[in-house]
């Protein structure tokens, strides 16, 4: 087993190591939801050029709504990596995050003061129409509109807005439907659709054969330049089903990153998630990765599996475990792996990995066991 501390406690600071070996590089994420959040918050300190390459397989919320309404792509995982790199402080953060809420959506005792805010926001929100949307998936819809229905025109003024460290960029600029081959032969249509039957459906469930898209999907053209001009390439952490994989079946995606000669770096997941990742170990991770991408990944983190039993009674509830660490069998497909304790905790006992490690790992010496 492998540590980032073992080869040395300096990586984890801007300006050793791990700083140097990011000065003027390119480092593109690749992923969706919010796995990759913490990573570009973290990574926008270092002295590189970032790229988010951002799943467009969402189908669910606001972006529904707005899909729906407007033909619009989806604009909830873009939103997040805009956040996650803004430099403008909290207050954007939160504008761009704030959602309007049902008026009976409040759940505890407020203050008069607080109350009268929420409901006056909330009013506001049902009279014009956007009670459930995000505020900033508004604010992108409206600067495409802005843009005569350019939405790559809109993410760079939304990066100007928030004065981003990097660029956010969709992996397509067409519509597609995310779909499930299982098992037992059904067909789900939808990325909500598969990534909510676990919490909607009891018992046993088929596991996941394939996915697929429901049509040929060109990929973006700045998305295929930034790949290829990538010197480290970071895909996940994030729902592997609908949030890294999706962007590998997008046309000319993997193959791009095949052949960028960039460093391929895939983050495990802390948790497995039922009804797409049951009873997965890392090893089950890596090969799912490297069989829709083509090839094999240059290198692999994993956490090393210590977690409080407090807060694995909580996960157990709802069918998820740690994901176990089969170091052997993973350095058999991958050989250079960095293995370490990565996790941390967040609000209402949620665990998260550690930001800060997280990227030491990912830009330290090559270790191959």
């Amino acid at each position: 087993m492998s540590s980032i501390h073992e080869a040395g406690e300096e990586d984890q600071s801007q300006g050793t190591f791990g700083g140097r070996r990011l000065t003027n590089k390119n480092v593109v994420t690749i992923g969706g939801g919010t796995g990759p959040f913490g990573v570009l918050s973290n990574l926008k300190h270092y002295p590189c050029r970032i790229t988010a390459i951002v799943t467009m397989a969402d189908s669910g919320g606001s972006s529904r709504r707005l899909m729906d309404e407007f033909g619009q792509l989806p604009f909830g995982d873009l939103r997040q990596a805009l956040v996650a790199l803004s430099r403008k402080g909290v207050l954007w953060r939160d504008v761009f995050n704030y959602r309007f809420e049902k008026t009976n959506g409040y759940g505890g005792r407020k203050g008069e003061a607080e109350e009268s805010s929420a409901h006056r926001a909330q009013n506001l929100g049902q009279q014009a129409g956007v009670t459930g949307h995000s505020l900033g998936n508004l604010i992108i819809s409206a600067l495409q509109e802005i843009n005569d229905g350019n939405l790559l025109q809109a993410l760079e003024d939304a990066q100007e807005l928030l004065d981003t460290s990097g660029k956010v960029l969709p992996v397509t600029l067409s519509h597609a439907t995310l779909c499930a081959e299982l098992e037992d032969g059904q067909i789900i249509c939808g990325e909500t659709e598969i990534d909510t039957r676990g919490k909607r459906q009891d018992g046993v469930l088929s596991p996941i054969k394939r996915i697929f898209l429901d049509r040929d999907t060109p990929s973006c053209e700045e998305t295929l330049r930034a790949i290829k001009r990538a010197d480290i390439i970071v895909m996940g952490p994030g729902d592997l089903y609908t949030s890294v994989l999706p962007n590998l079946l997008v046309q000319d995606v993997a193959e791009a990153i095949r052949m960028s000669g960039a460093q391929t770096i895939y983050v495990c997941n802390l948790m497995t998630k039922r009804g797409e990742t049951d009873g997965f170990k890392v090893s089950d991770f890596v090969r799912q990765i490297q069989e829709y991408l083509g090839g094999r990944v240059d290198r692999v983190i994993a956490h090393d599996g210590s977690f409080p039993l407090n807060l694995l009674g909580r996960y157990a509830t709802q069918a998820q475990h740690p994901v176990p660490l089969d170091e052997t069998e993973v350095r058999e497909l991958v050989p250079d792996v960095i293995v370490d304790n990565f996790l941390a905790f967040h609000q209402e006992h949620l665990v998260r990995h550690d930001a800060e490690r997280l990227v030491a790992a990912l830009f330290s010496p090559p270790n191959f066991g």
